[in-house]
């Protein structure tokens, strides 16, 4: 009899996305063993949604960035909230990024480390993650070759991305997630070895990593077909 695929834990969110930072711990935690992780960028800030830095938009997002610091311990930086976040005019786009993660994954698996390094880079260090030299130089220190990343990214932002962040947008439909991030567990269900999808709520276990990591264990060993 052959064996059930394995699980797939689907993260649907935006680089860009202050609720996604809250939830990068719990992804980190979310590596368990014969758990597949697949990541969907949304692009909530691309194309016509893109932003400028403006004191309307800085007076916008800082409350909601001081509760998900107070709520999940997540660091913000100065360089962000007085350096990033008052430089009127600065360009907010999700594509870049987005595009980006694309080439990491394409040359060496890294999409999921460049998210992490790219939301550092604009939550603590208050870099414009939306350009590229910022973009080539995060790839840089992740190992990558800094010329080869940039071919990889150019060929992303021409081709793959607007496919990806369409294909994403269909994952959050289909998943019922009202927004950004969204979990969707899809597993063999072990009573009917039937493939089911189900959304899981994050919001007991922002700042608590250790007890989403059980929690998923959890549903695996209880929900989830053997591998």
């Amino acid at each position: 009899m052959p064996s059930a695929a394995p699980p797939v834990l689907h993260y649907i969110f935006d680089p860009l996305c202050g609720w996604c930072y809250a939830a990068a711990p719990l992804l980190a935690a979310s590596r368990l063993p014969g758990l597949q992780l697949q990541w969907h960028a949304g692009g909530m800030l691309s194309g016509a949604a893109r932003r400028t830095i403006t004191p309307d938009w800085r007076a916008h997002v800082m409350p909601h960035d001081e509760r998900i610091a107070a709520l999940t311990g997540q660091p913000f930086g100065d360089a962000y909230y007085n350096g990033l976040l008052n430089q009127i005019g600065a360009t907010l786009d999700s594509t870049p990024p987005i595009a980006a993660m694309l080439a990491a994954e394409s040359m060496a698996g890294l999409g999921l480390a460049m998210l992490a390094r790219a939301q550092t880079a604009h939550y603590v260090e208050g870099q414009q993650i939306s350009t590229l030299g910022v973009l080539q130089s995060l790839a840089q220190e992740l190992g990558l070759d800094g010329r080869a990343f940039v071919t990889q990214y150019q060929d992303a932002l021409a081709h793959a991305v607007a496919d990806h962040i369409q294909q994403s947008r269909e994952w959050l439909q289909a998943s019922g997630g009202q927004g950004f991030p969204t979990f969707l567990l899809e597993y063999t269900e072990a009573a009917s070895s039937r493939r089911v999808g189900q959304r899981l709520d994050i919001s007991p276990w922002l700042g608590n990593a250790a007890g989403w990591q059980a929690h998923l264990q959890q549903l695996l060993d209880t929900e989830a077909a053997p591998i």
